[in-house]
């Protein structure tokens, strides 16, 4: 199976890495968020707050894209932010895992 093809399994396992990804991202931006607002001693600390929570909203709708013809491109940054091992793509065809691995080592675009 071609990297542009995804079998039932696999798209049960992409879906799986997928939502990994994004629960491990949002714990992530909410750890920051509580020492954001514990260090908060000032109005405009609030509004950095407000800021930050916006970039991240328009960088997680950005980045999250689950159409299976841009999901190694996704899975490789996921996998070089962190978000996801290769253990959480365990299942996938090889070629898609090697693809994944290839991508990942790339520098990302921000």
């Amino acid at each position: 199976m071609g990297t542009n093809e995804w079998s039932k399994s696999e798209k049960e396992i992409a879906r799986q890495a997928f939502e990994l990804a994004y629960i491990r991202e949002c714990k992530s931006i909410e750890e920051e968020l509580r020492r954001m607002v514990s260090e908060l001693h000032d109005p405009k600390g609030l509004w950095s707050i407000h800021t930050y929570l916006t970039e991240k909203l328009q960088e997680t709708d950005r980045e999250y894209d689950y159409r299976y013809s841009v999901l190694p491109f996704v899975f490789a940054r996921f996998l070089h932010k962190g978000w996801i091992t290769i253990e959480d793509l365990k299942g996938l065809s090889e070629d898609k895992i090697e693809g994944i691995k290839r991508i990942s080592t790339l520098p990302l675009e921000e």
